[in-house]
């Protein structure tokens, strides 16, 4: 039996650190989450304090809860990037540490690989086109040639961003993320204010989007013609049609029948609802997962790192870095046909 242990970081309104133990399916997870409060920003080095005060106990809670002890271990799973070099280097140096204390190989793992393989994993998506949408990444992915090749992507800011700053604007709680509280408000939402739509080839913008509600929320609000909740649906409604188009626009391409959205803006309700209209137009199907595999999440590292070692990939010590700059096309992915 092949045991993966994945260690991963999320930073964003909130910081998290998760360890996940898995041979081939979930098993056990332990995760401590850090929220940060609405009046400060996150920063890096607080949250590589944090990770550095916590990470070992996690860890040793994960393994208690799984009943495993280290001889049981196969390989140690972690994210070489992209992300924030802070907390990427704390986890990377407990990596490093641990895999010599257990005498375990290491095996880096590309962040946005491991969200699309937790999806394929829980969802049973055989060969999707991809949507991953996160607070970091915006893509349209699909498999070809031993490669998840970019037919699509943000040019300038993610979509998470764009929706977590105009949280900020909106003066939002990060509690439990601005995302979900933008997406509660957007239910309430009924009159629709038209936004830039952005949407340039196969790729998105939405810095326009963002500055353009910067220059006008205030003024907006002020004046009564449209509430908070209005607002929210308006801009969710704008973003996401720009993905689904050109999420369709990549299925047409590959003629694919099948659509997996990952990455933490994938849990949104809305997006998954329009999606799933386009989907049934196309005669194709939607997976989608909850908040539990959507989020960053140390199983998403150890099903990577799992599938990655099975194929016999692993990582010397002298190349186990990090990088903010890793791309998903960069990865060969030998461990598919």
């Amino acid at each position: 039996m092949v045991v993966v242990i994945g260690m991963v970081v999320d930073g964003s309104a909130s910081m998290e650190i998760f360890v996940r133990v898995l041979c081939g399916k979930v098993v056990k997870a332990s995760q401590e989450r850090f929220l940060v409060e609405l009046e400060k920003c996150y920063m890096p080095n607080d949250g590589q304090r944090t990770i550095s005060a916590n990470i070992l106990e996690v860890l040793h809670q994960a393994l208690s809860e799984a009943n495993l002890s280290p001889q049981e271990i196969d390989a140690i799973a972690y994210t070489k990037g992209p992300g924030m070099a802070a907390p990427l280097i704390s986890v990377a140096v407990v990596v490093r540490t641990v895999a010599q204390l257990w005498s375990k190989p290491i095996v880096a793992v590309n962040h946005c690989i491991g969200h699309i393989e937790m999806g394929r994993l829980i969802t049973g998506a055989d060969n999707p086109t991809v949507l991953y949408v996160s607070g970091g990444n915006t893509q349209i992915i699909a498999f070809l040639e031993r490669c998840y090749r970019i037919f699509g992507e943000t040019i300038d800011m993610a979509v998470g961003n764009c929706l977590d700053r105009f949280a900020r604007i909106l003066m939002l709680s990060n509690d439990p993320s601005p995302g979900y509280n933008i997406e509660k408000m957007a239910k309430k939402g009924k009159k629709f204010l038209p936004l830039p739509y952005s949407v340039k080839g196969m790729d998105v913008s939405f810095s326009g989007i963002l500055s353009y509600l910067e220059e006008r929320a205030d003024k907006l609000l002020k004046s009564g013609e449209y509430t908070k909740e209005d607002l929210c649906f308006s801009l969710q409604e704008t973003v996401f049609a720009m993905l689904v188009e050109t999420t369709e626009r990549a299925m047409a391409h590959c003629g694919s029948k099948e659509v997996l959205i990952c990455g933490g803006v994938g849990c949104n309700l809305r997006l998954q609802e329009m999606m799933q209209i386009m989907c049934e137009e196309r005669g194709a199907k939607l997976f989608a997962t909850d908040e539990r595999f959507c989020i960053d999440n140390g199983a998403m590292i150890a099903q990577a790192g799992y599938m990655m070692f099975k194929a016999g990939i692993t990582t010397p010590i002298e190349d186990t870095w990090c990088t903010q700059r890793y791309r998903t096309d960069a990865v060969p992915v030998i461990w598919r046909d």
